[in-house]
């Protein structure tokens, strides 16, 4: 029971003030000093989600399930390989570095509209906006932590007779993989958002689909229940990246 013990710790404070909080809401909404068409209880919100678990669940949030899974694979595969390729080449760090901080000064919102008339109202809409809001921190994250390798550890090893291969495998990629790790996190965090702004914009269904509809019913707690599915969403695939990290670099204690 040890992880139980480091996680009431850690923990502990978070989970008392968030449960105070809840309180004094359903406290609030209660006793109408909040109208609860506007934000409703957190109780209403639960029982929203206990009635409608298929269209919630299933449906909705395995759709932008789906569309963030795919989107940070691509990403993080594409982010991987631009970087390498800037880190190995001047003129390609040259010509990406200033595209790849260009992509992210566009508003997504304004993108997503092309990326529906390029690819339509399915899958790879939401895709394409999901990719473009999380490659950018792997790419500065794993590129940044490829030119912070202490050249000295290179050096020795090209004494000793390493290719440059040996050495990006041996001492370069294990020097970079906390910073990878750190890009992903913030990425597949981005990659929620990324879906449910292609969703809101054009979709069939997803959890941005179904709040953007609930909306429009005036339904406060659909909005509320797939808001709250979305960042419980981000949570457990930041909880799920941030294990891998600690398994892979289980020698890393900083």
């Amino acid at each position: 029971m040890g992880w139980f013990k480091r996680f009431r710790q850690q923990y502990s404070l978070f989970i008392v003030v968030s449960i105070v909080c809840l309180l004094v809401w359903q406290w609030l909404v209660q006793s109408e000093k909040i109208p609860s068409f506007i934000i409703p209880t957190p109780t209403s919100i639960v029982q929203m989600m206990i009635h409608y678990p298929h269209e919630l669940f299933v449906v909705h949030l395995g759709a932008t399930f789906r569309e963030v899974l795919i989107g940070f694979l691509f990403a993080l595969v594409g982010g991987i390989g631009i970087a390498i390729a800037m880190y190995f080449s001047k003129p390609m760090e040259k010509v990406m570095y200033p595209l790849v901080l260009i992509s992210q000064t566009i508003p997504i919102i304004a993108l997503s509209p092309i990326f529906i008339l390029w690819f339509g109202y399915g899958l790879w809409s939401k895709v394409a906006v999901t990719i473009l809001v999380c490659f950018f921190p792997i790419v500065l994250n794993f590129y940044d932590g490829l030119k912070q390798v202490d050249r000295e550890y290179i050096d020795l090893l090209k004494t000793m007779g390493a290719s440059k291969w040996q050495c990006f495998i041996k001492v370069e990629i294990p020097f970079a993989l906390p910073y990878i790790f750190s890009g992903m996190k913030l990425a597949v965090v981005f990659a929620v958002v990324g879906a449910t702004i292609g969703e809101w914009l054009g979709a069939s269904e997803g959890l941005g689909y179904y709040s953007r509809r609930m909306s429009g019913n005036l339904n406060a707690e659909g909005v509320f229940a797939a808001v709250t599915i979305l960042s419980l969403l981000g949570m457990v695939l930041f909880i799920i990246v941030r294990l891998v990290e600690r398994k892979i670099l289980s020698w890393n204690k900083k």
